[in-house]
């Protein structure tokens, strides 16, 4: 008999009783799928049934109707995990929101003049008091914030730029070109190591309308090089009536442990000599969520809301909502509550602690101190010491293991690695029952 014959009819399988509630359009998908697996099966002399086939289906279709999204366990030591969400957001503050973002909220209703309010107002009135500035816009991510910048500002003009600054970072994000599609014209200034102010001044003409300087996030210039700070090319800027702008890309507000402050001054430093425009990801050091923030002259703020562009890059209730919550902890100075913070912060103590924690539960593995990086195009090059548990076995054979358990480690030294620098006290029973379940 020909086994291929005995394969239900997709139209049966669908009218099954035992599929009666569920969703017909996934369930079809999951039928004709596991049909062809089983088709490629037979061809190969395998056995099969109707039990197992429908048994299949079923773990089919439930892959299908469920979220591929879920929480892992951060191990790798990497603090702002690009691959891994970026910034972690506070239980608290995240449930802080929860009224806001399941019921009904005033976030374009102004409840003194019983009229319609401006969605920012809010979250930008608690980061002007945080930041002591004139005025600030909330985007969608940081390269909305560039994009409308210069869109608005610079659209068939010229944008001054150090060579050593035209960057390209995650995703094939490059400067030249998000300034290209803004209708901005770049104007290079400088070498790829050096630059001087002199540079900018010499490049200025009728048609400049900006002096722009970008933080090269995700690599280092070192040796024989020299750029301009952003003190020197606002105060340019200001000479020559121009808009001077810095693409920070990441801002940190109390000093860092580790003497990371050294690498580069936070955004309080930063706006001590009032430049026009900054910008800075929500998230990263920053340790909110995902937006792009826009601190700057008002008169400047004001003419970016009026952009049309502006509504492409509008953020929801959700982010603002959360974004507020996170720049109140700041104000009140709970940095505990910006978990990106209280990462950088854990002393080597509680990490060894920590580390004699999982060895004493899975009765393997060793203190291992390494380094590991801030992470997320922050800071390139510094360093941070960190604790590991060093686990004795095949590296990649135990990361592959360990990845199927949702536990994402590292291998440094031909050793798999547990950075707990990254690991929660929660995290670490959950890493113990995995490793168990490996072993066995």
């Amino acid at each position: 008999m020909n086994p291929y014959r005995q394969i239900p009819k997709v139209d049966k399988i669908l009218n099954d009783e035992s599929f009666k509630k569920y969703n017909r359009y996934i369930l079809s998908r999951a039928v004709k799928e596991e049909i062809k697996t089983l088709r490629e099966d037979i061809s190969k002399g395998k056995e099969w049934s109707k039990q197992e086939l429908y048994k299949n289906i079923k773990r089919r279709y439930h892959s299908l109707s469920s979220s591929s999204l879920y929480k892992v366990i951060n191990a790798t030591g990497i603090i702002i995990h690009t691959n891994l969400g970026r910034s972690p957001i506070d239980s608290e503050v995240f449930d802080s929101v929860k009224e806001i973002a399941t019921k009904y909220c005033n976030l374009e209703y102004d409840m003194q003049k019983g009229s319609r309010g401006d969605r920012y107002t809010h979250t930008a009135q608690t980061l002007k008091e945080l930041f002591g500035c004139e005025d600030v816009l909330i985007v969608n991510n940081n390269a909305s914030a560039v994009f409308l910048i210069l869109n608005t500002f610079a659209k068939n003009k010229e944008v001054i730029v150090s060579r050593g600054e035209l960057v390209e970072i995650g995703g094939s994000f490059r400067i030249p070109e998000v300034m290209r599609a803004s209708g901005a014209i770049l104007k290079e200034v400088g070498t790829t190591n050096r630059t001087k102010i002199s540079d900018y001044k010499e490049s200025i003409s009728e048609d400049t309308a900006m002096l722009m300087k970008v933080h090269k996030s995700n690599y280092k210039i070192v040796g024989f090089s020299q750029d301009v700070e952003i003190d020197e090319i606002t105060k340019l800027a200001k000479e020559k009536n121009l808009i001077d702008y810095y693409d920070l890309g990441s801002a940190y507000i109390p000093p860092l442990p580790y003497s990371l402050s050294n690498s580069e001054p936070s955004i309080m430093d930063i706006l001590k000599n009032q430049p026009s425009l900054v910008s800075f990801s929500g998230d990263k050091l920053f340790g909110s969520i995902q937006a792009g923030i826009i601190i700057g002259k008002k008169e400047l703020i004001a003419k970016l809301k009026k952009n049309q562009i502006l509504r492409m890059f509008r953020v929801d209730k959700i982010t603002l909502a959360i974004l507020q919550q996170s720049a109140i902890k700041y104000l009140k100075k709970e940095y505990e509550k910006i978990p990106v913070l209280n990462m950088l912060f854990t002393p080597l103590e509680e990490l060894e602690k920590r580390a004699e924690s999982l060895i004493d539960m899975i009765q393997d593995g060793f203190i291992y101190h390494t380094s590991s990086f801030v992470g997320g195009g922050t800071m390139p090059e510094a360093e941070i010491p960190s604790v590991s548990v060093a686990l004795k076995g095949n590296a990649k054979e135990l990361q592959e293991a360990f990845r199927r358990e949702n536990i994402i480690g590292r291998i440094e030294n031909e050793m798999f690695l547990i950075d707990m620098r990254t690991v929660k006290r929660d995290d670490i029973s959950v890493i113990a029952k995995a490793y168990n379940k490996i072993k066995e």
